[in-house]
């Protein structure tokens, strides 16, 4: 199935209250999930990035294979594409996240102007306004980063297992001496 999603995220004070936001629809517009999720303390950046994970999130439980994206944060969109570096370490550990969400979907993102994404922007502003998570067919889990992150064994290389190898051990001599490789002349 493919999906249309807006995302938007924005902090009143950044940091301070804020909300991230999507809508998912079907490419004949018809509305399939939308959601106001609020955050009681976070910068607009790590909205956005919030935006967008939940987008992966409720896709994943839709059952959505391609999805386009619209977003009006053009760092988002650049620092996803990798066209941008994520000099944060708070944002850089998120992509992490959104990048193991989106491994198993063919997904096309791209950054638009404001007036072109009202529909999430309004959204969040509501969760902010009634500091509450809002919308139609929200998430029904919402799984801890830990949860979503692989982390890869610390033996294995290519996702094949690999042994140590063993080594002859380190108990010969420090400075050996050279062979005379001229003695007899």
């Amino acid at each position: 199935m493919q999906v249309k999603i807006n995302i938007d995220g924005g902090s009143r004070g950044n940091p301070g209250p804020g909300a991230a936001a999507y809508v998912i629809c079907d490419l004949n517009g018809k509305i399939l999930a939308q959601e106001g999720h609020f955050m009681p303390h976070c910068t607009n950046n790590q909205a956005e990035y919030t935006a967008l994970k939940l987008a992966l999130l409720k896709s994943a439980e839709l059952g959505a294979k391609e999805l386009f994206i619209e977003s009006d944060s053009l760092l988002l969109v650049k620092q996803y594409l990798g066209e941008y570096k994520i000099k944060n370490p708070d944002l850089a550990a998120r992509m992490q996240v959104i990048r193991q969400l989106a491994a198993p979907f063919t997904l096309h993102i791209k950054h638009v102007l404001r007036e072109f994404n009202k529909a999430p922007d309004a959204l969040a502003n509501k969760a902010m306004d009634a500091k509450e998570s809002l919308g139609f067919n929200p998430l029904t889990n919402l799984p801890e980063d830990t949860e979503i992150i692989k982390t890869p064994s610390a033996n294995k290389v290519n996702g094949v297992e690999v042994t140590p190898v063993k080594r002859a051990s380190k108990t010969a001599p420090k400075n050996p001496q050279q062979p005379d490789l001229f003695g007899d002349f």
